[in-house]
């Protein structure tokens, strides 16, 4: 399958987990899911990766932990990107380290799933304050030149 349409995979799995609860830990689309849980879940329906079990990870681990937990995840499978693409992950500083990831739709446009919506939903950068002021890192699947 071409990079595009790889890509275009990506945004139709995190479609697909649109209005999915937000439950901790759990990845089960329609049932709940946090904002972990998803990316591995469409990275996975999009057939990319295989899902891999995270291990216990307490709900504010981010607040009280320097260790960057949640980039290890993603770095055993993305690279750090400059600009996102379709298909990219976006991943935001809470508490001490980066522990919030979305699916990029198009920037700024992005799906995740959001303790504070309640459930997976289709986020806007520019329309949230709280995200806007956070620092951010891209990453990609896809060798970028």
């Amino acid at each position: 399958m071409a990079e595009a349409q790889q890509r275009t995979a990506l945004v139709d799995a995190a479609r697909s987990w649109l209005n999915t609860p937000y439950h901790h830990k759990a990845r089960v689309k329609g049932a709940g899911v946090d904002c972990a849980q998803l990316l591995i879940g469409v990275y996975a329906d999009a057939g990319l990766i295989e899902a891999f079990d995270t291990g216990d990870y307490p709900p504010d681990w981010m607040l009280h932990r320097e260790e960057e937990r949640f980039l290890v995840w993603v770095e055993r499978y993305l690279v750090e990107v400059e600009s996102p693409l379709p298909g990219d992950v976006a991943i935001w500083r809470f508490g001490r380290s980066f522990s919030h990831g979305a699916i990029v739709v198009e920037w700024p446009q992005f799906i995740h799933a959001y303790r504070v919506a309640g459930c997976v939903c289709l986020g806007q950068l520019d329309q949230d304050i709280d995200l806007m002021r956070r620092s951010i890192k891209f990453y990609s699947f896809f060798i970028q030149e």
